[in-house]
């Protein structure tokens, strides 16, 4: 009698296959406008970028549009503007990101924490983040500008700076610039190392307070190897984010003075929107997103590595 009512019980092979081809088949119609959306979006615009700068291509000489295979890349390879764009975007994303880096360290370690005076400082310097880049880059535009500019005027005042402007000099203007990011993307990298550290096993770290390590030993030995992968995930968004920098150079310096600020997404607007040149743009690009790819499977690697390290993999 258990037996065969057991048997009854027990959902049939075909009523089983017939529920799971059901349930696949409705995650596959959900997912099913996200794919459509990023084919769309993404995968289109990648692949006619691709098309494009395999051709020279210029809208105000579109009769004139012929192949030429990797022309426009061996062009760009050897052109001292692109290769100035290049080594700026380096310089900016390189001083930008390690200062980012340690400066959010330092904001995490002091708000580490879990009370009331640290939640609200938390709160307070995430402003920048809020803010767009766009709106950031005319916000500091109007203070360092040395004829009306708050803090430009005081700068040009006191000989701290090129009467001209910040942003004017040659010299200063990539600083100037790489202090902006700074300023703006430094709370975000400090949000992300602080949820790493509070994430941190607290039975390690007391351990080690009482076999008498110091803050710095524990520091060294504990914190920084068991945040590796907090430390990485940060150094990739902000790097890959850094490296395609656009808007806050276009409405600051828009390049200028001279090329000194010219950077790889900014270069290639120029080249598609101001001369036209869809070719030369695409491939301009298209360099950007390997750069991009490569930096971007370097870190993911790093990631992976410090994972499975400390996790004792």
């Amino acid at each position: 009698m258990t037996l065969s009512l057991t048997s009854a019980l027990k959902p049939s092979p075909a009523l089983s296959v017939s529920y799971l081809e059901r349930r696949r088949l409705f995650f596959i119609l959900m997912t099913l406008p996200a794919f459509i959306y990023v084919l769309v979006i993404g995968v289109w615009p990648l692949a006619q970028g691709i098309w494009f700068s395999l051709y020279e291509y210029n809208l105000l000489k579109p009769a004139r549009t012929h192949f030429v295979g990797l022309g426009n890349y061996i062009d760009l390879l050897s052109d001292p503007v692109t290769r100035g764009a290049f080594v700026n975007t380096v310089i900016f994303t390189v001083g930008a990101v390690t200062v980012e880096l340690l400066l959010g360290f330092a904001i995490a370690l002091a708000l580490w924490r879990d009370d009331r005076f640290n939640r609200i400082c938390l709160a307070l310097i995430l402003i920048p983040v809020t803010i767009t880049p766009l709106v950031v880059g005319l916000i500091f535009r109007a203070l360092l500008l040395s004829d009306y500019g708050l803090v430009g005027y005081y700068l040009a005042e006191f000989g701290l700076s090129d009467p001209r402007g910040l942003f004017a000099n040659p010299s200063s203007a990539l600083a100037t610039l790489i202090f902006v990011d700074i300023w703006e993307w430094t709370p975000l990298v400090a949000l992300i190392l602080l949820a790493g550290l509070k994430a941190l096993p607290g039975d390690i770290l007391e351990a080690s307070e009482v076999d008498g390590a110091t803050a710095l030993q524990r520091l060294r030995i504990i914190v920084i190897p068991l945040m590796l992968p907090s430390i990485l995930l940060a150094l990739t968004l902000r790097t890959i984010d850094a490296f395609r920098i656009f808007d806050s150079v276009y409405v600051t310096t828009g390049g200028g003075p001279g090329n000194a600020t010219n950077t790889l997404m900014l270069h290639a607007v120029k080249q598609g929107l101001e001369f036209f040149n869809i070719g030369r743009a695409s491939a301009i690009s298209n360099l950007t997103l390997i750069c991009i790819a490569v930096i971007a499977a370097g870190f993911i690697l790093l990631i992976r590595k410090a994972d499975r390290k400390a996790n004792g993999r």
